[in-house]
């Protein structure tokens, strides 16, 4: 087994993950600005919390993964500050909104009606001072840390250091999320009933 000293993956996990409340109902998240945050208040609990390797997500300095959930779109409203949001990438099937003074990802939407994970919203919770957020569950997008810079040799660590932590290590999403994605394709292309 490789050795995990040393080995850091996110502020928020790297002492172990805490559990979350399942009667939780949201909080607000405050961009990193000291003077006019943006601030994006959450209605409802998360889901499918994780950390993630991919280069596209936002991480706080120094982290190899970002943290990050998803809530129902319906349950994401901008309180404070939203004029200074703008898109990362317009182009991109998830549209990140950060603020353009910090840089920071306050939620990430999907228009595209046709898209497996349509009426979610991305979310990153440490962004909140609430506890009681849905733990991370997983690891998506492991190996994406590589194309960040992270040493190929540090990788056997790396995943070592995710189970330790009860986070399975995936190269794409998690398996039930996979199986999401493909069952909405199936329905689409007719290969099964919608």
């Amino acid at each position: 087994m490789a050795s995990t000293d040393g080995v850091s993956i996110h502020p928020s996990v790297d002492h172990g993950v805490r559990e979350g409340n399942p009667s939780f109902s949201g909080g607000v998240l405050t961009c990193h600005c000291t003077t006019n945050p943006v601030k994006v208040r959450l209605s409802a609990q998360t889901a499918h919390n994780h950390v993630c390797g991919c280069t596209k997500c936002w991480k706080p300095d120094g982290a190899v993964f970002s943290q990050v959930a998803v809530v129902s779109r319906d349950a994401v409203e901008v309180i404070e500050n939203g004029d200074k949001l703008e898109i990362v990438n317009p182009d991109a099937p998830i549209q990140r909104h950060r603020c353009r003074d910090c840089g920071v990802h306050m939620y990430g939407r999907i228009e595209n009606k046709d898209h497996p994970f349509y009426g979610l919203d991305f979310v990153h919770t440490e962004l909140s001072p609430e506890e009681g957020w849905a733990a991370p569950e997983f690891a998506a997008f492991v190996s994406s840390v590589i194309e960040a810079g992270v040493e190929p040799s540090r990788m056997d660590g790396i995943r070592s250091r995710l189970r330790e932590l009860g986070l399975e290590p995936y190269d794409a999403l998690s398996p039930p999320l996979m199986d999401a994605i493909a069952t909405h394709v199936a329905k689409r292309s007719g290969a099964l009933p919608a």
